[in-house]
């Protein structure tokens, strides 16, 4: 979402709630929303120049319990902490937050209301021990590649000394299957040690990278409709352009595929505020989005989409996604999915850094 000024009238009292990680949502004695902190639009993905002014329903919906509690928060100014608020989501999965309301000491502000994902801590735990199990299969699946390489050239190699030894059509058949398994073998070496490869970053307009896979996509499997939801406001990026084109296709074939090359694949971008990415803090991250209408990832591998070697399609070689993520990881990034019946999103998080 563009990175549109806070009202000159509300930023100046709360312009260091901007700073906060957590979501600040400032209210009126109405309930009415005057200020949103980034945090906010990040938790959120709105956008404050859309709801000031707006009810606090619209942005959290009903959430059991809390309109009760707001209302005895503005007839007593008593403080309020209410833990594991379900807040739905159009396009998402229901948000789970704890929320904490305070009185608001500014002229016509009644209620300061701070949220925090409950699931946050848990998720960067969760993050990191999936990255070291990542990396260690990773390594593993790159230790053996390279200890399959050497006897398969060997294999190849006797294959076709053989090959013209033998005077009969019907026995070089046989070699000639030896010598195709070899090289599909091969292949897939190579395809497992393509993560290793080297870095080279420029500056690059990441809605061109979109495009480019977008064609690509389209090229191969026609009757797919790519729907194009872009922030052309996005800065350029730091990023390898044929890592990151690799990156994506990936993700967006296997969105056709699921498919059955027929269905619907959005791409989407925003940008993200006060994001952690391999533990360090951004100020502004591109947030890219692959989302399909397919039949959703199956639950039994989705918590394993990423490793090596799994896939959830028939003749799959479940080397894709794990390449993918192996090439957001290189760029300081992260990527994540959210998958049920009817709507599988795929998120990339890519750091912005300030050039200045």
């Amino acid at each position: 979402m563009p990175n549109t000024p806070k009202p000159p009238g509300l930023a100046g009292p709360f312009a260091g709630l901007d700073l906060l990680s957590s979501a600040v949502v400032v209210v009126d004695d109405h309930l009415l929303i005057r200020y949103l902190n980034a945090g906010a639009e990040n938790l959120f993905a709105v956008s404050h120049r859309r709801l000031i002014g707006a009810p606090l329903s619209q942005l959290l919906g009903e959430p059991a319990g809390l309109a009760a509690a707001l209302d005895n928060a503005l007839r007593k100014n008593w403080s309020y902490t209410g833990q594991d608020l379900k807040i739905a989501r159009p396009d998402a999965e229901p948000l789970h937050v704890d929320c904490t309301v305070s009185p608001a000491e500014a002229a016509g502000l009644r209620l300061l209301l701070e949220f925090r994902p409950i699931d946050a801590q848990l998720r960067v735990a969760r993050e990191e021990q999936l990255l070291q199990q990542q990396q260690a299969n990773r390594e593993l699946i790159r230790n053996l590649a390279h200890e399959i390489k050497n006897p398969l050239g060997g294999i190849r190699g006797s294959a076709q000394l053989l090959e013209r030894e033998l005077a009969d059509p019907q026995l070089r058949e046989y070699t000639e299957v030896i010598i195709a398994e070899a090289d599909r073998l091969q292949d897939l070496m190579n395809r497992l040690l393509t993560s290793h490869c080297m870095m080279r970053p420029d500056q690059l307009n990441i809605h061109d990278v979109l495009e480019r896979v977008r064609r690509l996509i389209l090229a191969e499997f026609p009757e797919i409709a790519i729907r194009r939801d872009y922030d052309t406001s996005l800065p350029e990026v730091t990023a390898d352009r044929e890592q990151l084109i690799q990156a994506i296709l990936n993700i967006a074939r296997n969105a056709a595929q699921a498919l059955e090359g027929r269905g619907e694949i959005r791409l989407r971008t925003r940008v993200a505020r006060q994001v952690t990415l391999a533990k360090r803090r951004y100020k502004l991250a591109l947030e890219l989005q692959v989302i399909d209408n397919g039949p959703g990832i199956p639950e039994e591998i989705r918590d394993k989409i990423f490793y090596p070697l799994v896939s959830g399609r028939e003749g799959g070689s479940g080397l894709g996604l794990s390449l993918a993520q192996s090439f957001v990881e290189q760029h300081q990034g992260m990527i994540e999915v959210e998958s049920r019946k009817g709507r599988t999103c795929f998120t990339i998080l890519l750091p912005i850094i300030d050039r200045a």
